[in-house]
């Protein structure tokens, strides 16, 4: 690790890091396809014959109450549950491919991670590297300058040398998406990622992917609760409910107040704004006094 070495100024480390990134992977852009997939958990039915497309350089939006499916497809499409049917990457299936394989070209934020109480922060971060290590090989200077500039762009170096057990669930959950940000994967697969952070951090994590994913036309889909701060990122939101997917298409067209009443069980108010934004809106009972 690098300890307490002089850094290198900002502009220069991510230079360095963005050259490191094109070097590892080209700038490869992926799409992901899910082909009838099912996920059981005992007697319980998951998922239920899921199929969709989410096109180079979309993102995809998953939405849905608790209990609907969307954690438990985007752990089907990197193997982490037991699923039936296919998901594919560029047109191949997943389960052709090697766990390292597989890490280069999806990367996945878990909504419950998992952190090792003693390491630190620049060592969790740099584990996103680990597909572009040889088995027996150590990180090389352009794996640590990728590091360094997903560092920089959270605003993360405060943490690289604290350990994980001192830190707020806030300042976990951002390194976990660091963690991923430098995996330099093509598809990114985010279940609640901002679910811990306070507003201002939620932006800047939201706006992070969203420039990486213009730069490098990367592949996102996101399983979020915020119903408004989904809408102004996705392209395309999919609502599932019970393990189906039940509607598809434009935040617009989706988030309407008919369609979340249905599904959701809530009465709101949806508010177009002339930006486009569709702004979700709880509206209160009637409170008899």
């Amino acid at each position: 690790m690098r300890g307490q070495a002089t850094r290198e100024a900002p502009a220069t480390r991510s230079s360095r890091a963005s050259a490191a990134s094109e070097t590892t992977r080209a700038w490869l852009v992926s799409s992901l396809e899910f082909r009838g997939v099912d996920v059981w958990y005992g007697s319980t039915r998951a998922v239920a014959g899921f199929d969709g497309v989410v096109a180079s350089g979309e993102w995809l939006g998953l939405i849905g109450p608790n209990g609907a499916g969307k954690s438990s497809l985007l752990r089907a499409a990197v193997g982490l549950v037991a699923s039936s049917g296919d998901v594919l990457v560029d047109g191949v299936a997943v389960a052709q491919r090697s766990h390292r394989q597989r890490a280069g070209l999806i990367a996945y934020v878990p909504q419950n991670p998992l952190l090792p109480d003693d390491m630190t922060g620049r060592e969790y971060v740099l584990l996103g590297r680990s597909p572009y290590v040889s088995y027996f090989g150590s990180p090389t200077r352009s794996d640590r300058n990728v590091v360094d500039d997903v560092l920089d762009q959270l605003d993360l170096h405060g943490f690289e040398q604290r350990r994980l057990g001192s830190l707020s669930g806030g300042e976990r959950q951002r390194l976990v998406i660091a963690r991923a940000l430098a995996q330099d994967a093509p598809i990114l697969l985010l279940d609640e990622p901002t679910s811990a952070l306070d507003i201002g951090h939620q932006q800047q994590a939201m706006e992070l992917v969203a420039g990486l994913r213009r730069e490098r036309s990367l592949t996102v889909v996101s399983a979020m609760h915020d119903l408004t701060l989904t809408g102004i990122y996705s392209d395309r939101l999919a609502l599932m409910y019970e393990g189906h997917l039940v509607a598809d298409g434009a935040p617009a067209d989706v988030l309407r107040p008919e369609t979340l009443a249905e599904f959701y069980g809530v009465r709101v108010t949806v508010q177009h704004e002339p930006d486009g934004t569709v702004v979700v809106i709880p509206r209160r009972e009637d409170i008899q006094v």
